[in-house]
């Protein structure tokens, strides 16, 4: 009944059988020896079953299977299907099955060799277990550079133990952070800084550990107290742990950071920053002082003047430190920078509110404008009132 066929089946590459009621194979297509290499007799009876299957389990499960098919004559419609075969040198071929029952109450399956396509199926499934286990991997290592990070990041709260009024809005990019913020209490100074480093994720969250034990190393250890020298002194230590031996090119990993020292006995506040400001806000008066145009860290060749302000501070100037993640945050109606002049209009249009709802309302204020863009960069911005 196929005879005629055999030669545009050859061409197309398909493959056809017929299976009684008994599960018996009653004809196999002459190309079966191009796909599977058998001679079409050999495959007549059960030799189907017996040549083309690894092993008795998997024939016995396949030729119930195929006489369970007898059943889609009550849904008058072909069922689809995909099988692995053995052909007569030991290989695998896949083979696409479209099955229907025959007028003459026989099954009729006609199979399309899907081998090349089902091979890369199997290497893309393999690569996207490879893939998500090192995906695991890595969002395990990220969780626990995030403990780490945790460890080393202060209670915000803790900070209104010295300033009732204060906030400390932070908001990492990713899981891990390269902005840090530090507060150290000394007598009766009390030292507080906002830091941005080369960075986010994982090599910033890096840095900020780096740069933290260095904050601590020069103002515990060595009890500095001025803001400016206390850079000088970390710009210092940070160069020579990451001066390379091997190779002396000017480093590209550093910070930013404003620096305050808080005398409680003067109210003088001391500043230095390394291209971060610091802010005050008096009397409906946004007040900026300027940081040193030098980052901590690059340009060791350079020679850097990290500059102390002294400022007197009444009560209820507000002091702002931020990094540069809130002004650089991309969105609006033409998914621009919030920049900095929006943001200190967003300070003074917040004064009349309560100093404890200053965190929430730039919060909100930040997400109205980001909408659906990403978070550009970390985020961290400290509010202090006097």
């Amino acid at each position: 009944m196929f005879n005629n066929n055999d030669n545009i089946l050859n061409q197309l590459n398909l493959l056809v059988i017929n299976m009684n009621q008994r599960g018996q194979i009653e004809y196999v297509s002459p190309s079966v020896k191009k796909l599977l290499g058998y001679e079409p007799q050999t495959l007549i009876g059960n030799g189907w079953w017996e040549l083309t299957r690894k092993n008795n389990t998997e024939r016995i499960a396949n030729q119930t299977e195929a006489l369970s098919l007898f059943a889609v004559e009550k849904h008058n419609g072909a069922v689809s299907f995909e099988r692995a075969l053995l052909t007569s040198n030991g290989e695998t071929k896949w083979i696409l099955w479209n099955v229907l029952v025959n007028t003459d109450k026989t099954l009729v399956g006609v199979g399309q060799d899907i081998t090349s396509r089902k091979k890369a199926e199997i290497e893309l499934t393999a690569k996207n277990k490879e893939l998500l286990v090192k995906n695991v991997e890595i969002t395990d290592s990220i969780n626990y550079a995030k403990r780490i990070q945790d460890a080393y990041t202060q209670d915000p709260l803790v900070l209104r133990s010295h300033f009732t009024n204060s906030f400390i809005l932070y908001k990492p990019r990713d899981v891990v952070s390269g902005d840090f913020y530090w507060y150290h209490k000394k007598g009766n100074k009390l030292f507080v800084a906002a830091a941005d480093c080369t960075g986010h994720g994982v090599p910033g969250a890096l840095m900020s550990v780096i740069a933290q034990n260095i904050i601590k190393e020069v103002v515990i250890k060595r009890n500095l107290e001025d803001p400016g020298e206390i850079l000088h002194a970390i710009d210092k230590e940070l160069s020579i742990i990451l001066e390379n031996e091997y190779n002396k090119a000017t480093t590209s990993d550093g910070m930013d950071i404003a620096f305050t020292v808080f005398n409680f006995d003067t109210n003088i506040l001391a500043f230095a920053g390394a291209y971060r400001p610091l802010i005050l806000l008096r009397k409906n008066e946004i007040i900026e002082y300027k940081a040193s145009r030098y980052p901590i860290g690059f340009f060791d060749y350079t020679i850097k003047n990290f500059e102390t302000n002294t400022i007197s501070i009444s009560e209820g100037d507000e002091i702002y430190l931020f990094t540069d993640g809130y002004i650089d945050q991309f969105g609006g109606e033409q998914s621009k920078k919030f920049n900095r002049k929006r943001f200190y209009d967003l300070l003074l249009s917040a004064q009349s509110m309560n100093f404890n709802e200053r965190e929430n309302y730039l919060e909100y204020a930040l997400n109205n404008w980001k909408q659906q863009n990403d978070q550009t960069d970390d985020i961290l911005v400290i509010g202090i009132k006097i």
